[in-house]
């Protein structure tokens, strides 16, 4: 596959996560993390990559554990991101009706995972529906530029409040399932 080329173009396997996931999981992290340290976010999740992190190695390996944990792989079986649903965050505020919580969305800076992030919100959409549920939330570091917000906005999620946890400013998102349907 050629740089730069979307993750839609070639074979993605989309599978349940097992504990076995976990160090790679890990390692799409500490991606993220170098990332975010280049640009200069070290406020979002820190500057020290997870792995090197017991209580963040203990998130990764229970989260891989959840029955609603999954990670998309390439053809050469290359994990390349990963995607948790569930019960929502504790620090926010509860559902007022029955939704699927997108609790973990972490996707690789490898070029070949360009896309992907917007597949995986597709496949949380999927699930949702199978599952009788039209509703959908997310939250997300809220500061910075703004840019992640956006990213989650551009997905057909819409902002409902914000929060913050320690001085960390988070933003909660929501998406209809059946306002997406009747556009």
């Amino acid at each position: 596959m050629s740089k730069g080329m979307d993750v839609a173009a070639e074979q993605l396997v989309i599978r349940r996560a097992t504990s076995v996931d976990a160090p790679a999981v890990l390692k799409v992290f500490d991606e993220v993390i170098a990332w975010f340290v280049q640009m200069g976010n070290k406020e979002q999740w820190g500057s020290e990559p997870w792995s090197a992190s017991p209580r963040r190695i203990q998130l990764v390996e229970d989260a891989c554990a959840l029955p609603e944990a999954w990670v998309a792989q390439d053809e050469r079986g290359r994990l390349l991101a990963a995607l948790v649903l569930g019960a929502a965050q504790p620090y926010v505020p509860p559902a007022t009706e029955p939704e699927i919580y997108v609790r973990v969305l972490v996707a690789s800076r490898d070029d070949r995972a360009r896309g992907i992030g917007r597949r995986l919100l597709a496949f949380a959409d999927n699930r949702a529906r199978a599952a009788g549920v039209q509703r959908l939330r997310v939250d997300c570091y809220g500061g910075g530029t703004g840019a992640l917000v956006r990213f989650y906005e551009s997905c057909g999620y819409e902002r409902m409040t914000t929060f913050s946890v320690d001085g960390w400013p988070g933003q909660l998102l929501g998406r209809s399932l059946k306002a997406a349907a009747a556009s």
